[in-house]
């Protein structure tokens, strides 16, 4: 269930109540806009009083997210339709080679087009790819495929799941914060 108020500088703001959410959380996104999520007993009233309360840093970030991205333009549907099949040529077989350079088994590799993360691993084995992947240098990408790969043994981000990815990339951390750089 959701409601939408109009903000004079900001423009639509999503008020959305959700089963999962615990708690009231503000997203600002370049392509999803701004998002209050709470839960189903919190008034709308209360996720839009959250809102105002925070309006000034959601200026902020709009502002701080236009000129970090002023140079990578927006995708048209048949630019991520190209992208796609690019990526589902490319993506499934950097991610096999990969799996079997450091002895890894995964089920299935999907190719999505998710806005809020380059890939995911499920507790079934199941690796999804974003194809935006296809926009950034190679040996981020390898990265994300690692990254995902160590979630396969380590299905969250502890000190063991830190450690394997380490051995296999020392250099992640740099490579995680390159990654930032870009638009999903």
């Amino acid at each position: 269930m959701e409601k939408v108020y109009e903000d004079p500088d900001i423009g639509a703001v999503v008020l959305r109540k959700t089963s999962r959410s615990r708690r009231i959380s503000l997203r600002v996104s370049p392509r999803g806009g701004v998002t209050v999520s709470m839960p189903w007993i919190v008034p709308f009233r209360v996720g839009l009083e959250f809102f105002l309360s925070r309006r000034e840093w959601v200026l902020e970030t709009i502002e701080r997210q236009n000129k970090r991205f002023v140079d990578e333009p927006i995708l048209s549907p048949g630019e991520i339709e190209s992208l796609r099949k690019e990526a589902k040529k490319v993506l499934p077989a950097r991610l096999s080679e990969l799996a079997r350079k450091y002895s890894f088994e995964y089920n299935q590799v999907r190719i999505k087009h998710n806005v809020s993360n380059w890939g995911s691993c499920s507790r079934k084995g199941n690796i999804n790819l974003n194809l935006n992947l296809m926009r950034v240098p190679e040996d981020l990408r390898d990265y994300v495929i690692l990254h995902e790969l160590c979630h396969l043994r380590h299905p969250n981000h502890g000190p063991e799941f830190h450690a394997l990815l380490e051995s296999l990339c020392p250099d992640h951390r740099s490579k995680e914060k390159e990654l930032r750089k870009f638009r999903l």
